[in-house]
């Protein structure tokens, strides 16, 4: 079992969860994060620590295309292991539901 970020993550992008991780499994997009679930090693520290609950162990039903898109995008984006400040605008995204369709980018981010 590992962990999956999910689109709760999208346009909020806090990493809260970057920092707590030991084995610096988190990889970063434009407007999210990602796990790479070959180095995450199930501890599950990064869970709680996600203000927009977009953390989820991969045994939750449903997840099958966010487990497809970590694993994907962990292997084409910059790792990322230092917490910087969220979006401005995070806070208003929070919330929104259903955002990969919309708000997902592809676009890596500037890692570390």
């Amino acid at each position: 079992m590992t962990y999956v970020v999910t689109d709760a993550c999208i346009r909020c992008k806090y990493m809260d969860c970057v920092e707590v991780c030991p084995v610096d499994c988190f990889y970063e997009g434009e407007n999210m994060l990602v796990i790479n679930p070959s180095e995450c090693i199930d501890c599950g520290v990064c869970e709680p620590e996600c203000p927009a609950e977009a953390i989820l162990p991969d045994t939750d039903s449903g997840l099958e295309k966010w487990i497809e898109l970590n694993n994907e995008f962990a292997n084409q984006w910059p790792n990322i292991t230092r917490k910087r400040e969220a979006p401005a605008d995070a806070d208003q995204w929070k919330d929104v539901k259903n955002k990969l369709e919309t708000e997902f980018s592809p676009e890596p981010g500037q890692g570390d």
